[in-house]
């Protein structure tokens, strides 16, 4: 899924507009690369958690149901 499509689907689920969604989302993706960046692990509550590694990689961790 590409970030247009994500988009619309948080801006009809979220009662926003197009533009809306794809600017939360671009703060979202902005956030989640800024906390990894700086060694902290970032969180989309409902999925897992991105833990940053020592050697540069991340790994993501899925949420349990």
């Amino acid at each position: 899924m590409k970030k247009p499509e994500i988009a619309r689907k948080i801006a009809r689920h979220a009662g926003l507009s197009a533009a809306e969604a794809a600017d939360s989302l671009d703060r979202i993706v902005n956030d989640i690369v800024d906390k990894l960046r700086h060694g902290k692990e970032a969180e989309i509550p409902g999925l897992g958690r991105f833990h940053p590694a020592s050697d540069g990689r991340i790994r993501f961790v899925k949420e349990e149901e």
